[in-house]
């Protein structure tokens, strides 16, 4: 997810700057100041990419850890489980014994 971000941004960096000539402004027309409103909206939206891709890491990250505890308890669990079983055969084997 963070390549495809940065992929976009990149690509949304290049179309910027690519028309980001400084002509007389003076003589600017319709077209270019639509272009430079529209290199400005993407350059808006390439921070909110930015700002939505570290939200989803920070997720992600925040999931991970969460998997992690819940695997830990789980292994908790069965080796409690396996303990229990060796008990119960030590005992069956006694009173087998006796």
């Amino acid at each position: 997810m963070k390549t495809l971000i940065a992929t976009l941004f990149a690509a949304l960096s290049l179309a910027v700057l690519g028309g980001c000539q400084k002509p007389d402004d003076k003589h600017i027309g319709p077209a270019e100041q639509a272009g430079r409103e529209i290199d400005k909206a993407a350059s808006q939206a390439g921070k909110k990419l930015d700002q939505a891709g570290e939200k989803l890491d920070q997720a992600a990250q925040q999931a991970g850890e969460k998997l992690n505890q819940a695997t830990e308890k789980l292994g908790e669990k069965v080796e409690q489980a396996g303990k229990e079983m060796q008990d119960s055969a030590r005992e069956a084997r006694k009173e087998k014994k006796d």
